[in-house]
């Protein structure tokens, strides 16, 4: 690993490997039109979604911030007022 070249990630403020970096560049994740989805975007839902385990709600039009990416390309992690720890599937998502 001493070989390995390692790259600032202006993003997390981290030094990487440049093998970590070119792989996440390679990964692609889109919302439900197709609009490439990052770290930190906002997306509106585009359908009612009932929480599984909750007796809740999340109606369309709702803005979900600052969602997170996985390792799946078609979830995200987010967060929502009355929910901790949500994924969404991306199909389900509109960036906005």
């Amino acid at each position: 690993m001493a070989d390995d070249e390692y790259v600032y990630d202006e993003a997390t403020g981290e030094w990487r490997p440049a093998s970590e970096l070119a792989a996440e560049a390679a990964r692609r994740v889109v919302d439900a039109a197709g609009n490439p989805l990052a770290d930190g975007d906002a997306v509106t839902l585009i359908k009612d979604l009932k929480v599984k385990g909750t007796s809740t709600t999340l109606k369309q039009g709702t803005v979900i911030r600052s969602i997170r990416l996985t390792d799946k390309d078609d979830e995200i992690d987010c967060r929502h007022d009355t929910i901790k720890g949500l994924v969404l599937r991306t199909e389900f998502v509109r960036k906005r």
